[in-house]
């Protein structure tokens, strides 16, 4: 049985939309590592159908000599969406899921044997951590006030109690910190 892993860029107050601000830092060899090993010890990606799209439209066209993107292209990807059209779901190794979010993602998680990596997908993680359908947490804080935007956590009924399994400092005052639900 796989893991699901939610993995977020995540700003101090909490924003996680659209990460270009992100692009002002530099996260460094370390910054890197963390996401390529990541991103390798993933059978899946499973995503929300905004951060579907825009993975969708980015990706494809993208190399590196490090294989990130080769992974990203070629690995299973499962779009949770009622409104997408399977043949919307252009990127290659794309499923398109719309059945209860519950039942589909156990039976994701089951037929994985490693991580499932859940990147941005703001409504698809509120849903899973207020389901407590979650593995870990993986979170990359940079020191950064945004504001305004769209939070990892909103203020609702989302509640979580967690475990710190590790936190880390690297470059540009960048903190990688791991959780597990308790």
């Amino acid at each position: 049985m796989g893991r699901i892993v939610i993995t977020e860029f995540v700003s101090l107050d909490g924003v996680m939309e659209e990460p270009r601000w992100t692009f002002d830092f530099d996260r460094g060899a370390e910054g890197d590592k963390f996401k390529l090993d990541e991103l390798f010890a993933a059978d899946a990606m499973l995503l929300g159908r905004v951060t579907y799209q825009g993975f969708a439209q980015a990706w494809p066209s993208q190399t590196d000599e490090a294989g990130f993107a080769d992974r990203m292209n070629s690995m299973p990807k499962y779009v949770v969406s009622q409104t997408l059209t399977d043949a919307d779901a252009t990127w290659q190794h794309s499923t398109v899921l719309r059945g209860d979010l519950v039942t589909e993602v156990k039976a994701l998680r089951d037929s994985t044997e490693r991580d499932v990596l859940i990147h941005g997908s703001a409504s698809l993680v509120h849903a899973l951590i207020t389901e407590g359908l979650f593995d870990e947490l993986r979170l990359m804080v940079f020191p950064v006030i945004l504001g305004t935007g769209l939070r990892a956590f909103p203020d609702d009924k989302m509640q979580a109690n967690l475990s710190l399994t590790s936190a880390a400092s690297i470059s540009d005052g960048i903190m990688l910190v791991t959780y597990q639900p308790r």
